[in-house]
């Protein structure tokens, strides 16, 4: 396990009101630590706010463990840097990761700064992972493990970031929160997007964007079918579109290419081109998480998804990674390396060609 006692300090941890994070102050304070509880409220117009549950929830959890409690709004930063900003790359036609800019922008980001400049020496949440030396691992619990949506964390920041359950897997953490006596400790997990509640990105995006419904193609160019707008579709996807001429029988068809200026959707039966072997990925927006070289290493463009095996072919501002097996990936979207347990870092998909 990677949880190692450091010297004592202040920790700000993050309390959402659930179960881990109430876990992760419990572990801090009877390790040794300073603890203050903080609420990160964030509300948007229009949209399901569980700020106030979830303040009382945290608040209860703090009083339990007799540490300060504090509040702090981010409802602006979180409106201008994570929730815009995914709006306008779901409306360019890439897709984005709102988790992941969550945590730069606002867990690891303006809440970071606020702890910081409060007293803070470290931040915690209640994420799974496990920091070590200013490098970050997964967690005990490869069911859970969150980190996949870490890698944008500043590399200057994570020596100061704490996650006391990572080395725990979840029954453990129920465990403790009995243990413990937590008065949330049978609070259900949250669902939904960071910090939106019980919502998903087809209900955003049908708020957000004027989606125009269009025509499906098949590689000839003859249509096929129809979709509901193009900017809900991604690269590999084979359901939510109609195929006129669909039975029972019909093989099924993936998404292969996006045409915006059309609003089209070209399908195919074949998710790749015949003979492609390997996904050559480009990478911006790049951020790694201590040393780093070219060569072997695995990857995932999705959230639990196996690990497959890559190369990191150049770093630097723009980075170059190369997958051993064609997937289409799509633009937006994050590409997290792994060496082992340890997660490299990342970047967003610029480019892909299938060779």
């Amino acid at each position: 396990m990677f949880w190692q006692k450091k010297k004592k300090g202040t920790v700000f941890v993050g309390l959402s009101g659930g179960v881990d994070s109430a876990v992760s102050a419990a572990l801090l304070q009877a390790q040794g630590y300073k603890v203050v509880g903080v609420f990160i409220r964030i509300s948007l117009p229009g949209y399901p706010c569980t700020a106030g549950v979830d303040k009382i929830d945290a608040m209860r959890a703090a009083a339990h463990l007799g540490i300060p409690f504090l509040e702090v709004d981010l409802s602006k930063e979180y409106a201008a840097q994570v929730f815009d900003t995914t709006r306008t790359e779901y409306a360019h036609g890439n897709t984005p990761n709102p988790d992941t800019l969550c945590n730069r922008e606002i867990k690891f980001g303006a809440f970071y700064d606020f702890a910081k400049a409060h007293g803070a020496d470290f931040v915690a949440t209640g994420h799974y992972a496990q920091t070590k030396n200013g490098k970050l691992y997964v967690s005990a619990d490869d069911q859970k493990d969150q980190s996949y949506f870490l890698w944008m964390i500043p590399a200057h920041t994570l020596p100061h970031v704490l996650f006391p359950v990572g080395h725990l897997r979840k029954p453990q953490v129920r465990a403790l929160a009995k243990k413990f006596t937590l008065p949330n400790a049978s609070r259900k997990d949250s669902q939904g997007l960071c910090f939106l509640g019980d919502i998903t990105i087809e209900d955003m995006l049908a708020r957000e964007i004027q989606l125009v419904p269009g025509h499906v193609l098949d590689e000839q160019g003859a249509v096929v079918g129809r979709h509901q707008g193009v900017q809900q579709y991604t690269l590999g996807q084979r359901h939510g579109f109609v195929l006129h001429a669909q039975t029972p029988d019909t093989l099924p068809h993936f998404v292969v290419s996006k045409d915006m200026g059309n609003n089209t959707l070209t399908v195919s039966t074949s998710p790749y081109p015949s003979g492609a072997q390997t996904t050559e990925v480009l990478l911006r927006e790049v951020n790694w998480l201590g040393d780093v070289t070219p060569g072997p290493c695995e990857a995932r463009f999705r959230y639990r998804q196996p690990l497959l095996q890559a190369e990191l072919v150049a770093t630097g501002p723009e980075a170059r990674v190369r997958i051993h097996a064609p997937r289409h990936i799509p633009l937006g979207q994050s590409l997290v390396l792994y060496s082992g347990d340890r997660c490299l870092g990342g970047g967003t998909v610029a480019q892909t060609t299938l060779q």
